[in-house]
């Protein structure tokens, strides 16, 4: 480490965070199709941004979740490089 502080790949950090929501709304969204009653507070939440409904509604939400958890992680780690930054240039 040469002294600069920690960046965050802003492009690393989104994709790994759409893949994660992608991912956890998938899972639920197939859990909740055979298990009906499964994580129904969790997709009420999802669902609340998510106009998705029938058949089509689980990949639909996923690749919701895919574009939403990536513009999440994008302003997140825009935001801590941003703060990093200010941060060093204060002390």
């Amino acid at each position: 480490m040469n002294g600069d502080g920690i960046r965050f790949n802003i492009a690393a950090l989104a994709l790994a965070a759409g893949l994660f929501w992608g991912a956890a709304i998938l899972i639920v969204s197939a859990a909740n199709l055979l298990w009906p009653g499964y994580g129904r507070l969790f997709l009420d939440l999802a669902g609340s941004m998510i106009r998705a409904t029938g058949p089509g509604s689980v990949i639909v939400g996923t690749l919701y979740g895919l574009v939403d958890g990536a513009a999440v992680g994008a302003v997140i780690g825009w935001m801590y490089n941003t703060l990093a930054a200010s941060m060093k240039r204060r002390s």
